[in-house]
């Protein structure tokens, strides 16, 4: 990528979400690999991490980990996790055991990075998780000096209320947003209103992506780790992907037209519902989910693994069992490759990366030299 003399550019992008599970990290992977291919040099992390192992005395943070590997990003583009937000690192700040200045970590840390062409950085789940550390949204910005864009995800038209409200906390530092999980009969909406609307108040819109239920889909093997669940059979098809969770309660004239409405669906119903089980075997399920600890029977398994529909077993009620699952479905993550593929494809339809390099001062534009 040819640069002039003068050519400066900003060292920093930060990305941030007006709440957790927005979409963030899918930006990130999207916008990162737009970039890549127009040449820039790219390095990523996350200074607050969430979701954070131990690995040889120092912090893994989860999605810097699958990221970067997706991007193939080497160790020096790459920057450091100060820290994990959880439970035990409050408490030690609230009760004073903790008084690391993180703000001054950061500039210490970051400021000896070979940074390449431009630094990605994930910011926190909303703008005020990490105030407590001073390393709120807007606190990592000053410190860096990043420009941010927001992700928003769509809820109603009356989004654009979070929206208003992060530019006034703000201000110039935000150079754009993104607009996450339309539903496809609301894209004309927001474009022709909220998207306009928010032009007029100076919040360019870079992104307006559509909803995609692939991408809030789970992996049957994510379903299986938070229900802490026995699989009975097709334990090879656990890379399967549930796009939506029915429950096997009702009776089975009831069951089956209600199953046939759906689609790529996890079914959970009792261990002892073979009829329930039955009908949802013949449908689009690609998980069924056994309540009770109740083995099914042998014919059941067998039709399971002809149909290659994993069944797993969990000793837990209906009841909790629906709401782990829906918990899982409300905190989905990008951490499948097909998943990567989608987010790769709706960025660049629906991302406008030249707006964003145009903002950011930068230029992508490769000179050919003549024949």
């Amino acid at each position: 990528m040819p640069k002039s003399p003068e050519y400066l550019p900003p060292k920093y992008l930060l990305i941030g979400s007006t709440e957790a599970y927005s979409g963030k990290s899918a930006t990130v992977l999207g916008l990162s690999y737009q970039l890549q291919k127009k040449g820039f040099d790219i390095t990523y992390g996350k200074p607050l991490g969430t979701c954070l192992s131990e690995s040889e005395s120092h912090l893994v943070e989860e999605d810097v980990e699958f990221i970067a590997t997706n991007l193939n990003l080497p160790v020096n583009r790459i920057t450091p996790t100060l820290l994990a937000l959880d439970e035990l690192a409050v408490q030690k700040r609230l009760c004073g055991e903790d008084k690391t200045n993180y703000r001054q970590s950061l500039v210490e840390q970051y400021s000896q990075l070979q940074t390449g062409d431009l630094m990605l950085l994930e910011g926190a789940g909303n703008l005020d998780e990490g105030s407590l550390f001073g390393l709120s949204l807007s606190e990592v910005a000053e410190a860096v000096d990043a420009p941010i864009i927001l992700v928003c995800r769509y809820k109603s038209l009356c989004s654009v209320e979070s929206l208003l409200s992060a530019k006034q906390r703000l201000s110039d530092r935000l150079i754009g947003v993104v607009i996450n999980d339309i539903p496809a009969a609301q894209l004309q909406a927001v474009n022709t209103t909220m998207r306009t609307f928010l032009e007029d108040m100076n919040i360019p819109v870079l992104g307006m992506l559509p909803e995609s239920s692939l991408l809030r889909s789970v992996s049957v093997r994510e379903l299986v780790n938070q229900l802490n669940a026995d699989v009975l059979c097709r334990s090879d098809r656990l890379d399967l992907m549930v796009e939506s969770l029915a429950i096997g309660a009702m009776n089975v004239n009831s069951a089956v037209k209600y199953f046939r409405k759906r689609r790529n669906m996890a079914v959970v119903t009792g261990g002892d519902r073979v009829e329930i089980q039955q009908a949802a075997l013949e449908t689009s399920t690609q998980c069924l989910i056994l309540t009770g600890q109740l083995p099914p029977p042998h014919f059941i398994l067998t039709r399971a693994e002809e149909l290659e529909i994993p069944i797993i077993s969990v000793d837990l009620d209906t009841l909790t069992t629906v709401e782990i699952v829906d918990k899982a479905f409300g905190q989905v993550r990008v951490h499948e490759p097909i998943k990567v593929e989608c987010i790769r494809q709706l960025m660049s339809e629906h991302f406008d990366v030249n707006r964003l390099l145009s903002l950011l001062g930068l230029n992508a534009t490769v000179t050919l030299p003549s024949s």
